[in-house]
């Protein structure tokens, strides 16, 4: 996708604020920026969902919660359990860390029903409701990227996303974009972790990214605007 507008860049912005110690008042000028700016959606923190959906109605712009944020390691009835609160809190979209053990450990099938299982209840809402795989590719070998996008591909989720943007490995690089485009053909990708800059922003996009998850969303609108792309 090549962007040729402010507003096109600023619908693939999932603008984002996941810090422990984020406060309402953090949360609310989170929602106004959003609003302001156009993007596509706000994620956070389950905590903090009812609050967005309250300050998005009406808005275009959707609301995103996390499931299993940063670990990915609680069970599936865990990751059920907090994907149905999250989306009755007022979610369209979950974006939820995968088992990565069962990535490393090549697992399919323990992945593949944990997938599925939460899936069911995303596809289950009226309208449905987006799932977003994180396989934290910074801490994974290429044969484990691989795989877990093939698993996810298999499965139907919706995007596979790189990185919590928490995990010490790193975050976003624009060879994991390109590997997951091409190993997850089905599924769309979300880029986060370590997105500062348009420019970077613009590069993830052009190498296959269809969003991106970034606390520093108003920043790289501002740079586009101005044309500072370094």
């Amino acid at each position: 996708m090549t962007i040729t507008d402010e507003k096109q860049l600023a619908a693939c912005i999932d603008h984002t604020l996941l810090s422990a110690t984020a406060t309402s008042e953090q949360i609310r000028q989170l929602c106004e920026e959003a609003k302001s700016y156009g993007f596509c959606a706000v994620s956070v923190n389950p905590r903090w969902v009812a609050l967005v959906a309250e300050q998005l109605h009406g808005s275009k712009v959707k609301v995103g919660g996390v499931v299993s944020l940063p670990l990915g390691a609680d069970t599936t009835k865990i990751k059920i359990a907090q994907t149905k609160k999250t989306i009755f809190d007022g979610a369209d979209e979950i974006d939820m860390v995968a088992d990565l053990a069962a990535i490393i450990e090549g697992d399919e099938q323990y992945l593949l029903n944990q997938l599925q299982a939460v899936l069911k209840v995303c596809r289950s809402m009226r309208p449905a409701v987006i799932l977003k795989v994180i396989i934290e590719s910074a801490a994974l070998t290429r044969e484990q990227k691989i795989f877990a996008c093939q698993v996810a591909d298999k499965c139907g989720v919706d995007f596979v996303k790189t990185s919590t943007g928490m995990n010490p490995a790193g975050g976003a690089t624009i060879e994991d974009i390109k590997l997951m485009k091409e190993s997850a053909q089905r599924c769309k990708i979300k880029a986060t972790g370590g997105i500062k800059t348009a420019k970077q922003a613009l590069d993830m996009i052009e190498a296959g990214a269809d969003r991106i998850g970034t606390s520093s969303g108003v920043q790289i609108i501002n740079e586009f605007r101005t044309g500072q792309l370094k």
